[in-house]
């Protein structure tokens, strides 16, 4: 059986950011009761124990969580290489030298855009000089920096100078993924996804920067699914070598797999090697054997996986049907139909955009960046 050598530990779900994209779950007053610093002792210990080599400390915002230092040192002690996925608001001085006597390996901060404006208006809150202050921190601790942007319609024309601002800050890899729609991106998903124009200009910008940066800066990027001919294999391939552990201690094959109708799985019941070997949960749609035409018979079964089950509900209503992303998919209309909306609307920047709220009695943060209370969305 293959071994996951990732795994995506979500802290917390408390964010002091509104991004209109954001894909963690609508529900979040379901995510109250978050694992216990010895509950995520245990199930990083497991983790090394199973095979996992990389811990992803992400959230929501993992800076909220007041432990996470302890976390990080104990990830150390058993092992595994740590990844801060960040916003980075909440990362000050003090903070980042306590980080980094624990051992924390490597930074990722997200960006919205290469200037304070824009950046901060797709944030939903004022963030951009704080995270270009903590970016410069991070490079004088001597952590590895990776920039982490979601592109989308409304910042994907500035790409030339988003790179520009990377290679400026001496990040050592940069990540330009397009807008992936699940929960309050899928929202947005009118004034988020990029016309085909937007596309190619961007494309030809990543092409040169690529060759000009090669060897001084790692460029990964990912075209927006919808434009895909083919569909991306789903984490992958489900179950195969990723697992997410949510807040309250729910494991996922992948981040999104909250939304789907499946039986659940949680470290709070069984042990992480269980899940991960004998859950129906990761067994559902591991491997070929579960696929309809005319996935059954593509030579790309074991290329692709079928694609995104958490796409294939979300547009179909049923997860064990091909991702219409795929032009050979019955329900392929579905994202011609989005796309070609996409390319008839209204200019780029132009659509608004509706930002992730929450309900304010239930949303307070202390000056520290811990979440002090319970919250929901309405």
């Amino acid at each position: 059986m293959d071994r996951p050598y990732g795994m995506l530990a979500e802290l917390t779900y408390g964010c002091p950011l509104h991004c209109p994209y954001c894909s963690n779950p609508l529900n979040l007053a379901d995510y109250r009761d978050e694992l216990t610093t010895a509950e995520w002792q245990r199930v990083m210990t497991e983790a090394r124990e199973l095979g996992v080599l990389q811990l992803h400390l992400s959230g929501g915002e993992p800076l909220q969580r007041r432990d996470l230092e302890e976390i990080v040192a104990s990830a150390r002690d058993v092992g595994l290489y740590t990844n801060l996925i960040t916003s980075s608001l909440g990362l000050s001085p003090r903070r980042a030298e306590q980080l980094r006597a624990a051992g924390l390996d490597h930074v990722q901060i997200s960006i919205q855009a290469d200037e304070p404006a824009l950046s901060d208006r797709i944030a939903g809150t004022p963030s951009y000089e704080r995270k270009i202050a903590s970016a410069h921190l991070v490079k004088e601790l001597g952590w590895p920096l990776t920039l982490n942007v979601v592109l989308h319609r409304h910042n994907i024309d500035r790409i030339g100078r988003i790179l520009d601002l990377a290679e400026e800050l001496g990040a050592d890899r940069i990540e330009l993924a397009n807008t992936q729609y699940y929960g309050w991106a899928w929202r947005n998903r009118e004034a988020l996804l990029p016309s085909r124009v937007q596309l190619e200009g961007a494309e030809a910008i990543v092409r040169a920067a690529r060759q000009r940066l090669k060897g001084k800066m790692e460029i990964i990027y990912v075209i927006p699914d919808y434009y895909s001919k083919y569909p991306k294999p789903c984490m992958g391939g489900w179950g195969r070598r990723q697992l997410t552990v949510t807040p309250t201690g729910s494991v996922l094959p992948c981040p999104a797999a909250h939304t789907l109708p499946l039986p659940r799985a949680t470290v709070r019941e069984h042990s992480l090697a269980w899940i991960w070997e004998e859950s129906p949960l990761f067994q559902r749609f591991r491997g070929t054997e579960w696929m309809p035409e005319p996935c059954r018979s593509c030579d790309r079964r074991e290329v692709d996986f079928g694609g995104c089950r958490c796409q294939a509900f979300q547009l179909t209503g049923d997860a064990a049907r091909t991702d219409p992303v795929c032009h050979l998919s019955p329900d392929h209309q579905l994202v011609a139909e989005a796309v070609q909306a996409a390319n008839e609307g209204a200019e780029p920047g132009e659509a608004e955009l509706i930002p992730r709220t929450f309900t304010k009695s239930n949303n307070h943060y202390s000056p520290t960046g811990g979440l002090e209370s319970e919250r929901s969305v309405p």
